[in-house]
């Protein structure tokens, strides 16, 4: 993905910034597979305890990782078959009956695309290396192409969502009840969303949904998708904040990044005293993996560095398109 200005506020970060990004955090684990250089998304195995999986975003082959936050080894790499190949993906989630959605949703020209794809593939119940067959759904939007990073599986009712990535804000967007292979998939805005979305996950339960960007994020109530603001997310100092999801437990939220050895960082959830965990789910193994972290709700220093940095870029954008 071109992202000039997300790059920018990188470097003004490591300028401004003169302590380690993960200072302040405890837990969350560090990707340590050298083929995954560009994580893009991250979901969180509800079969397979402490397990997270990823993929790489575009100019890759089709597979996607588990990684295991103990130690942040590749445990299996499954490689997608029955697909055509990937253009630009960006976002996984795991559905109901522990079904892997990969969105291959991302694009470079904004809306060039006159289609995207969404896969869907069982989840294994043995982690190792192995091709597995998926399933390929056409996806268009109601309202004409557009970029997006955002894919969200509903894990009660299996209904996709995808939150399409503009600077001034997004919307949210729907789609059919149940996806079919035979023919067009169309997606329907249903709210707005006041965030430059890189990825978005839904709480265990369904209850919830926390949307990221690159300098914040956002809590909502899913309210049966009449989304409903509940408040800010603590979000951490980044390099290119590319993913998000919630553990097993629904008591963390995980945040990755794009780059080589990139860190997993875990904060609680702001929403974790209200759900309750799902049956069959591991506590005690995310817990371990993905414990501690800031639960934010103050003015923190990396809230200031954030707001500093933004409106350096953004001051920036602004003298670049006067000129």
């Amino acid at each position: 993905m071109r992202r000039p200005f997300a790059v920018l506020a990188g470097f003004l970060l490591v300028g401004a910034l003169a302590v380690p990004a993960f200072a302040d955090d405890d837990g969350g684990f560090t990707i340590k597979d050298p083929r995954i250089k560009e994580s893009s998304g991250i979901a969180a195995s509800r079969q397979h305890p402490g397990v997270y999986w990823t993929h790489n975003d575009s100019g890759y082959g089709p597979q996607i990782y588990a990684v295991d936050s103990a130690t942040g080894e590749t445990v299996a790499t499954l490689t997608l078959r029955g697909i055509g190949t990937p253009r630009d993906v960006e976002a996984i989630s795991i559905g109901p009956d522990n079904q892997i959605y990969v969105g291959d949703i991302g694009d470079n020209f904004d809306g060039r695309w006159p289609y995207l794809w969404i896969y869907r593939l069982p989840e294994p119940t043995v982690l190792k290396d192995q091709t597995v067959r998926a399933t390929q759904y056409i996806v268009k939007y109601s309202d004409g192409g557009r970029d997006a990073e955002s894919m969200m599986v509903h894990p009660k009712t299996g209904r996709v969502y995808i939150i399409d990535k503009k600077e001034d804000g997004g919307h949210l967007y729907e789609g059919p009840a149940k996806l079919t292979a035979s023919g067009d998939n169309i997606f329907r805005p249903i709210a707005p969303v006041d965030l430059w979305a890189t990825d978005a996950a839904f709480s265990p339960d369904g209850q919830h949904l926390a949307v990221r960007g690159y300098f914040g994020g956002i809590a909502y109530d899913w309210n049966g998708g009449r989304i409903k603001k509940t408040g800010r997310l603590d979000v951490p100092l980044q390099r290119q904040g590319e993913s998000v999801t919630y553990s097993a437990d629904g008591k963390k939220l995980l945040y990755g990044s794009e780059g080589e050895q990139s860190g997993v960082v875990a904060r609680d959830a702001p929403d974790a005293g209200k759900s309750s965990s799902p049956k069959g789910s591991s506590s005690t193994s995310d817990s371990a993996s993905a414990s501690g972290g800031d639960s934010g709700g103050g003015v923190t220093k990396g809230a200031i560095a954030v707001a500093v940095v933004c409106a350096a870029v953004f001051g920036l954008r602004r003298l670049l398109r006067r000129s």
